[in-house]
């Protein structure tokens, strides 16, 4: 799935591509491939220090989610499969 499908369907308004749930549904998609890159190439340290900081950020995005708007939160944890 490409940048601008993810975007197209995780968007709240027309002109939307920075929502918290366009985000997270952006990193979700990057934490997924960069996973399956790692799982070929175990020696990968640098990739892991980045796989890291992005879990860590949709982490964030996902608590500010939790605590502002708790049904986007958990519409977008259901929709991507979450285990939250």
């Amino acid at each position: 799935m490409t940048k601008s499908e993810i975007i197209n369907e995780y968007k709240l308004s027309e002109k939307d591509t920075g929502s918290s749930e366009v985000q997270i549904a952006l990193l979700s998609a990057r934490i997924a491939h960069l996973t399956e890159h790692l799982r070929a190439n175990k020696k990968d340290f640098h990739s892991r220090h980045g796989l890291i900081g992005m879990t860590n950020r949709r982490r964030k995005l996902l608590n500010y989610l939790k605590k502002n708007k708790v049904e986007a939160y958990e519409a977008i944890v259901q929709k991507l499969g979450l285990r939250r």
